[in-house]
């Protein structure tokens, strides 16, 4: 396997010092040692990929040094617009380094929303004219880097690494993001399910909190009929704000994660301004992406209230614990959407968390059997 300080190493004799992105599951590792061996001006964990190449192409306008920018496969169809129309040779031809999670890699065995991405991702690289090479637990990192970073600094243009999964060797952060807060996410979905009414439409973002609240209708004996949003980490409460103008008599509920609603934060204030009396945004804020390492958000540094009311939500309200998640649904019931509710709680789930059992498809005909368009 590659050791990741060798493999920082190696960047650095190509003068790649900065490292900005958005974590993905296989890069976990390679993160962790990023995190605990660059200062906070070498590495910037990003809202998007895109937001990663924008912030890549600024370092070298600025210092004349390459950038290495983190993501996984699903992100570079953030990254694309950046790419194409800024950093390729074409325009302003700008160096830089795209290190890949590959998730999907066809042969594989990978969840649903990886499938496709995977089989694409060696022609979406190929079609943008980014040489790519590809790496895995055998590869010698220095030997199939050289000549790729070579071009990148011929030709100043980014090229990119595509990683297999379990390359990078087991690296443990001593700067492990601490929970601030003792509610777990599963025990706030408990009680967000028991406050929900039975005619009330629901929307939960990717990762683990679909996964949650899938099991969680089960060992409830109740029927599977939310929207998981498995893929697509952003567009939560996009779909659910869709869901709401389509159905205005029905109370639609977005349950979304504060990385989710960073990496699309510019759906705030259309949600706000077009104003969906119907629709409630839960975010279940633990300050971090979890689901694929734990590293942390800015969510626990930026005050979401103002943030929410300056976007044209109607009224905001927060909460900590079960007992006031009650309470405060009493509260939201009453009140004219959209509404914002942010839930502060632990990092952490149960071990031996199930994933879906039914298809993303069976999935979308219950949910439109639910919400009366089917």
């Amino acid at each position: 396997m590659i050791n990741p300080r060798g493999f920082c190493d190696g960047l650095g004799k190509y003068g790649i010092e900065f490292f900005c992105g958005v974590p993905d599951s296989l890069l976990k590792n390679l993160c962790a040692y990023i995190d605990d061996n660059f200062s906070a001006d070498q590495h910037i964990i990003t809202a998007n990929e895109g937001n990663a190449v924008g912030l890549a192409m600024g370092r070298f306008l600025g210092s004349h040094k390459p950038a290495a920018v983190y993501m996984q496969n699903s992100g570079l169809g953030n990254a694309i617009n950046p790419l194409t129309s800024l950093a390729d040779p074409q325009v302003y031809s700008i160096p830089m380094l795209l290190v890949i999670g590959w998730r999907g890699e066809p042969g594989i065995k990978d969840e649903p929303q990886h499938v496709m991405q995977g089989q694409i991702t060696e022609q979406q690289l190929s079609i943008m004219n980014i040489p790519f090479v590809v790496m895995d637990s055998q590869s010698d990192s220095d030997a199939v880097l050289a000549p790729l970073l070579d071009t990148m600094n011929a030709h100043s243009r980014p090229v990119a690494v595509l990683i297999k999964k379990a390359t990078f060797s087991a690296f443990k952060s001593v700067n492990q993001l601490p929970s601030v807060y003792s509610l777990v996410r599963e025990d706030a979905l408990n009680t967000l399910l028991s406050s929900f009414g039975s005619d009330d439409i629901v929307v939960s973002t990717t990762g683990k909190t679909s996964r949650e609240v899938f099991e969680l209708r089960q060992q409830r004996g109740e029927p599977a009929s939310d929207f998981l949003t498995v893929g697509g980490m952003g567009h939560t409460s996009s779909i659910a704000m869709g869901v709401a103008l389509a159905a205005p008599k029905r109370r639609v509920i977005a349950i979304d994660g504060d990385g989710s609603m960073l990496m699309h934060m510019g759906a705030l204030p259309i949600i706000g301004h077009h104003s969906s009396s119907n629709l409630v945004h839960i975010v279940l804020n633990n300050q971090c992406h979890e689901s694929v390492g734990g590293q942390p958000t800015v969510a626990g540094e930026i005050d979401i209230e103002k943030l929410a009311m300056a976007s044209g939500y109607k009224a905001y309200f927060c909460a900590s614990d079960q007992k006031s998640i009650t309470k405060t649904w009493s509260d939201i019931a009453v009140n004219s959407g959209p509404i914002f509710f942010e839930i502060k709680i632990a990092i952490g789930s149960r071990e031996g968390l199930g994933r879906p059992t039914s298809s993303p498809i069976e999935n979308k005909q219950q949910f439109m059997r639910h919400a009366g368009s089917l």
